[in-house]
C-alpha cells in the first residue's frame, strides 16, 4: 500500500513523535511506501485566504468558488498542490494528532480547510448531476486512520463517560470528513492517560499501533451509511424505517448485525462540471 502519514504535533521528542518513528519502521518492515507531511516541521499555513488561490484581487472572496476555480484551472497555491498530490499518490491516510479542546490542533484543521477543496475533496459531480457525497466522492477508494492520544482515562470516554464515546467526539472527522468525501473511516486508534504513561503503557500501545497498521488494509471500516444508499429521503433526513427510534450522530451508523446499503451509483467523475457549496 501507499500511506501518507499526516503528522500534527509541534514536538518530534513527544509521545505522538515516537509513534510516529514506530509506525513509520512498521510500514516499511511491511514492504508499504509511505511519505510524511509533518506540518509543524513543513511551517504549514494554517488559514484560507486569497493567496491560496493565485493572489488576485476580487471585489469579494467566496472560498468555495475560488477554490473550485483555482482547483480546476491550477491556480491553487504549491504547497496546497503538493498535498493533493501525495493525496492522490496514497491508498491510505494517517491523520496523528494529540487531542485538543475534542479536536485537532488549529493546524490540521487548516490542513483540511485549505487541501481539501471543493472540486477535489467534495463538491464533485457524479452521473445525472448528482453531488457525490457520504461515501462517494472525490477521494472515494481510500483509506484514513487517526491516531491521537488523550490525557484522560479511557472510562471517561466510555459509554457514560463525562467526555462523550471517542467516536462520537470524533464524528466530524470520521464521518464529516473523511466520510463525506468518500474515503473509508477506520475505528481510531487511541492512546488514553498520555500525560501519566509508563514504560510499559508505552511498550504496550506502541504494539498496538504496529497491530493496527498491518491491517490497515483489512480492517472494516466503521459502518456509516451512504447518502445514495436509499436510506435518506430528498432532504437529506433518515427514512422512518430506517434506525427507528435512534437520533443524533448514532443514527447514521449501522447498528450491530445491519448491513448499511451500498451507494446505487459506483462510478467515478472525470472532472467537476459546476460549483456547489457545503
Amino acid at each position: 500500500m501507499k500511506i501518507l502519514w499526516v503528522f500534527a504535533h509541534p514536538e518530534q521528542r513527544s509521545l505522538n513523535g515516537s509513534l510516529m518513528a514506530e509506525g513509520l519502521r512498521t510500514l516499511e518492515e511491511l514492504g508499504h511506501e509511505h511519505r510524511v507531511s509533518d506540518l509543524y516541521a513543513m511551517g504549514w499555513k494554517a488559514v484560507v485566504d486569497g493567496e491560496d488561490f493565485g493572489g488576485s484581487t476580487r471585489e469579494r472572496l467566496f472560498v468555495g468558488r475560488e477554490q473550485e476555480r483555482a482547483y480546476r484551472e491550477r491556480e491553487l497555491s504549491q504547497d496546497i498542490r503538493a498535498e493533493q498530490k501525495k493525496i492522490a499518490w496514497a491508498d491510505a491516510l494517517v491523520f496523528q494528532f494529540p487531542l485538543w479542546w475534542f479536536g485537532p490542533p488549529a493546524i490540521l484543521k487548516g490542513w483540511f480547510d485549505r487541501v481539501l477543496v471543493q472540486g477535489f475533496g467534495f463538491g464533485v459531480e457524479g452521473p445525472g448531476g448528482r453531488i457525490l457525497r457520504y461515501g462517494d466522492g472525490g477521494l472515494a477508494g481510500k483509506r484514513a486512520l487517526i491516531v491521537t492520544s488523550v490525557g484522560a482515562r479511557e472510562s471517561g470516554f466510555g459509554p457514560r463517560g463525562i467526555h462523550g464515546s471517542m467516536e462520537e467526539v470524533l464524528f466530524p472527522l470520521l464521518h464529516g470528513t473523511f466520510w463525506y468525501t468518500g474515503m473509508a473511516a477506520l475505528p481510531p486508534f487511541v492512546v488514553y492517560g498520555a500525560d501519566r504513561l509508563t514504560e510499559s503503557g508505552h511498550s504496550r500501545d506502541a504494539a498496538a499501533l504496529r497491530e493496527r497498521l498491518r491491517t490497515l488494509d483489512t480492517t472494516e471500516p466503521l459502518p456509516f451509511r451512504h447518502e445514495s444508499g436509499g436510506e435518506y429521503d430528498e432532504d437529506l433526513v433518515l427514512r422512518p424505517d430506517v434506525a427507528p427510534g435512534l437520533t443524533g450522530v448514532s443514527a447514521h451508523r449501522a447498528r450491530d448485525g445491519e448491513t448499511p446499503r451500498g451507494p446505487r451509483e459506483r462510478e467515478r467523475p472525470g472532472a467537476p462540471t459546476r460549483s456547489r457549496t457545503r
